[in-house]
């Protein structure tokens, strides 16, 4: 590809690519939300170069990598590892979440911990193109620009967006 080709952007928001998680907002060591719930969406958008057959890359490729990522999340109560103001335990097929005065009890299996700070839309869409990057079938693709967003709500949604420096 040269320099030359034109760039497009291609943008996917299909109903399929949701979840449905339980999670709390930490505030401060000491204030959180009450455990809740969403039905967050996921969307993306690719910009890379238009080839001489018309095709910027396979997106049926990119479909499928996101819907498998929200898959992963989907029935599950979202913990944070990397919080400043809440610890897991793990004991006996149960997950503790300690936070301030309180020891928090899940079944394990119910149980997502990620490499977050706090399950927020902005850590999660960060999280989702981190793990979208990381994807062995999108590498190789002259991919210029993703961009990522999750919802956890109508109209709410938070971005998070890499370049490539090439």
């Amino acid at each position: 590809m040269t320099s030359q080709q034109p760039l497009t952007r291609i943008e996917i928001g299909k109903d399929y690519l949701n979840f449905s998680a339980g999670h709390f907002t930490l505030f401060s060591a000491t204030e959180r939300e009450n455990l809740h719930g969403h039905n967050f969406q996921v969307r993306c958008a690719v910009t890379a170069a238009v080839d001489d057959d018309g095709l910027a890359f396979d997106y049926v490729v990119l479909k499928r990598a996101l819907k498998d990522l929200c898959d992963q999340l989907d029935e599950q109560v979202l913990l944070p590892q990397r919080s400043p103001y809440l610890r897991i335990e793990r004991q006996e097929g149960m997950v503790f979440a300690l936070f301030a005065d309180e020891r928090i009890p899940f079944l394990e299996r119910d149980v997502l911990p990620l490499p977050i700070r706090n399950v927020t839309i902005e850590e999660l869409a960060a999280l989702f193109l981190a793990r979208l990057r990381e994807r062995p079938e999108l590498a190789g693709q002259d991919l210029r620009v993703i961009e990522l967003g999750v919802s956890s709500g109508l109209g709410q949604w938070a971005f998070s967006s890499w370049e490539s420096s090439a």
